[in-house]
């Protein structure tokens, strides 16, 4: 009877084992199937965005069919980009063409000012320049305008070290110290301020919101005054930590092998060994990427905190909460390249200096160059705020008080750039553009992120300059993502780029950005 029982549990363990080892295998192959439908999906929807008119913030829409068709494969990106996924450029040194002794340059989805900031470095004091600015979502706009105010604060008001940690705690931290929570929020009710209450003039040249329409300038105040006082007390760490959860699924508990194996294999393969493991790892963890004093970083910084509509039981429901990148980290933005190479030198292999202070010295460098531009309004501001002083004394027993909250923050609240001016579009006005008599031939370079690659069409040569410029950023730290997949997504930006009338560039190649100049006329109706 034994003997007959331990035949049986024999043939029943044998069974089982048999069983698991095909669902093993099933498992894999599905897993290879589901690799290799990413890649045919991207090409797929890259290819059908001539049929489809997708306006507003469509790369959540992206985001989603690839998370139905593909799982989790690029869940860490995202589907609002706070940051870029690429080093600022300068666009100045893709070979632009001046017309009339002015630069217009059109930025799609750059996601941040890291472009803007080193592109206004660049500039010669004779030169004017116009940058027009279109993101997919109104709280992409919001945090632009937020960075540029922070950027454009004078000197007497924040000093420049007090200032580049500030900028880069809002930037690329979850949580920032309680002081840098104030600086927020008073950036916040300045910004609230300016935009619902210019209607034609802009505050400030570098912050024009006039071109707004009136429904989204509302919901800018209302993101704004969500900043000053948030709607509940969430912890952007839970938020945080639950992004982690969902991207790893049962990799969660060795989640630190999981972030070391994305340092080392993929960033630091890529050209990225300046990234320190130990930061890295801590923003992976907790989303602080730059600790630059010894504080205590526990208050939620609300800029990144955004709205994401899910279908629930049939119905649309918004939640708020982080929907970000946790995967490829704000250290590309400012921190991975450098113009001074003292940064990037090594000692027994490893890099002496990490990408937190790469950045903070790039940053640093980028408003300095800020302060120079603006060293000639700076001195007449100067004295119009003591003729102000003076009219306010003279004026002050006849004037009744005003409430604290009606009271208008003064142009001299921030720098003046002399011959720059940076205006937001509405997130759906690029297929709008070529429409408008304004902007027909108007822009000198035109920048478009990964992201918003599917709104390139061939009315983009209308509002083309005939010399312009396109620097399209491709995938290469779309961590993600195969190296496979990253190929056939530059080779289909070919595609769909000369299908809207560019061609490549002569210049150097890069893996980073791809640089195409407008094909003549003569070129086109040949092609």
């Amino acid at each position: 009877m034994q003997c007959k029982e331990g035949l049986i549990a024999s043939r029943l363990k044998s069974c089982w084992f048999e069983r698991r080892q095909n669902e093993s295998k099933d498992l894999r192959i599905r897993v290879r199937q589901r690799e290799r439908s990413v890649t045919a999906l991207l090409l797929q929807l890259l290819g059908n965005c001539k049929q489809r008119l997708l306006c507003g913030p469509n790369y959540s829409e992206l985001l989603e069919k690839f998370s139905m068709c593909a799982g989790k494969t690029i869940e860490g990106a995202g589907c609002v980009t706070w940051w870029g996924f690429s080093p600022a450029l300068d666009l100045l040194s893709a070979g632009l063409q001046k017309q009339n002794g002015k630069l217009n340059i059109l930025m799609v989805g750059s996601g941040d000012p890291r472009h803007i900031l080193k592109t206004i470095a660049g500039l010669k004091h004779t030169d004017t320049l116009h940058v027009w600015v279109i993101e997919n979502c109104m709280e992409v706009v919001a945090r632009q305008l937020l960075l540029l105010s922070l950027a454009l604060s004078p000197q007497h008001i924040m000093g420049l070290h007090e200032k580049t940690e500030v900028f880069l705690e809002v930037f690329g931290n979850s949580e920032i110290r309680s002081q840098t929570e104030q600086t927020l929020k008073q950036t916040a009710c300045q910004l609230s301020l300016a935009v619902t209450d210019t209607l034609n003039t802009p505050t400030n040249p570098c912050l024009d919101t006039t071109m707004l329409r009136f429904k989204d300038r509302d919901e800018l105040d209302r993101i704004f005054k969500q900043w000053i006082h948030p709607p509940s007390s969430q912890s952007l760490a839970k938020l945080w930590d639950s992004r982690v959860r969902h991207h790893l699924g049962t990799r969660y508990d060795s989640r630190r092998g999981c972030f070391d194996w994305d340092l080392s294999m993929k960033l630091h393969q890529s050209g990225c060994g300046v990234i320190h493991k130990q930061q890295y790892i801590k923003w992976r963890e907790s989303g602080v990427a730059f600790e630059m004093r010894e504080g205590i970083y526990q208050t939620t910084n609300h800029s990144l905190l955004s709205t994401r509509v899910f279908n629930h039981r049939g119905d649309r429901v918004a939640v708020r909460g982080y929907w970000g990148d946790i995967v490829s980290s704000p250290y590309l933005s400012f921190g991975i390249e450098t113009d001074d190479k003292t940064l990037l030198k090594t000692q027994n292999g490893q890099h002496t200096k990490t990408a937190q202070d790469i950045a903070y010295h790039n940053v640093q460098e980028l408003f300095q160059a800020l302060s120079c531009r603006c060293h000639s309004t700076s001195i007449s501001m100067k004295g119009s705020q003591e003729k102000q002083g003076e009219d306010s004394l003279a004026n002050h027993s006849n004037s009744s008080p005003q409430p604290e909250a009606k009271q208008k923050s003064p142009e001299n609240e921030l720098l003046c750039l002399d011959g720059v001016n940076v205006t937001f579009l509405p997130v759906d006005s690029l297929t709008k553009l070529p429409d408008k008599q304004r902007f027909s031939h108007l822009f000198n370079a035109i920048y478009c992120s990964a992201s918003m690659v599917h709104q390139l069409r061939p009315s983009l040569r209308q509002i083309a300059a005939p010399d312009a410029v396109l620097v399209v950023e491709l995938a290469k730290y779309l961590l993600d993502l195969s190296k496979e997949q990253v190929k056939g997504f530059a080779e289909k930006v070919d595609d769909i780029v000369r299908e809207a009338g560019f061609e490549s560039s002569d210049g150097e190649k890069s893996d980073i950005y791809s640089i195409y100049c407008k094909k003549s006329d003569t070129s086109v109706l040949f092609s």
